[in-house]
C-alpha cells in the first residue's frame, strides 16, 4: 500500500511521518487492510476513503491543537464495518443509520479505543443519526468525511462522464469514416 499516492502527497514532512507513527497498528492489522476490498464511493475502496478522511482530519485538528492522534485514529476506522454496503442491509435497516454502530463493534474488538474516539466513529453521521457529537474532534471527522464522500462521488461520475464522452467521440468519429 503506497500512502503517498493514496493520500495525494506531493511532499513528506513531519506531519506525514507523525500520521504514520499514529496510525501504524491500525494499517498494518489484517482486517483494515481487509477494507481494500470494498468499494466506499464510485471506484474508491473503504480503505482509500477512511485513509484520506483520517489524514485530512489528522492535519486539521493539529492544526487546531485537538487531539489529533484520536481524530486520526477513528477517522481510518469510521467506516470499519467490513461488508459490501452496496449489497447488504444489516441489522433491518438502511446502511447510513447502521453502520456507525457496525463500525464501532468491530473496532472494540480488534482495537482499544478512548471516549473520544468511540464518540467520533459512532457520531460521524451526522445529522443523519441525530444524536450530536459530543467534541470538536467529532465534528470534524464527521465534516471530514462529507467533504471526502462528496469528492470521491462527483471525481467519480465526471471519470464516467468524460470516458463515455470518449467513446461517444471515437464512435461518431469511427461512424463518419464509413458513411
Amino acid at each position: 500500500m503506497n500512502l503517498i499516492s493514496i493520500l495525494k502527497i506531493n511532499k513528506v514532512n513531519e506531519d506525514y511521518f507523525d500520521y504514520v507513527d499514529t496510525v501504524y497498528d491500525l494499517i498494518n492489522h489484517p482486517k483494515v487492510k481487509s477494507m481494500n476490498e470494498y468499494i466506499q464511493h464510485g471506484d474508491i475502496t473503504t480503505l482509500n476513503h477512511c485513509l484520506n478522511v483520517s489524514y485530512k482530519s489528522f492535519l486539521i485538528s493539529k492544526k487546531l491543537n485537538l487531539d489529533c492522534n484520536s481524530c486520526a485514529r477513528a477517522g481510518l476506522l469510521h467506516d470499519f464495518f467490513l461488508y459490501d454496503w452496496h449489497n447488504h442491509e444489516p441489522m433491518d435497516t438502511l446502511h447510513g443509520f447502521a453502520h456507525p454502530l457496525i463500525a464501532l463493534r468491530n473496532a472494540e474488538e480488534n482495537f482499544q479505543l478512548n471516549e473520544l474516539e468511540k464518540d467520533i466513529i459512532i457520531k460521524h453521521m451526522w445529522p443523519l443519526t441525530l444524536k450530536l457529537p459530543r467534541h470538536k474532534e467529532s465534528y470534524i471527522v464527521c465534516f471530514v468525511d462529507k467533504y471526502c464522500s462528496l469528492t470521491e462521488i462527483v471525481i467519480s461520475n465526471l471519470n464516467r462522464i468524460y470516458h463515455w464522452s470518449l467513446v461517444k467521440k471515437s464512435f461518431v468519429k469511427n461512424l463518419l469514416k464509413f458513411s
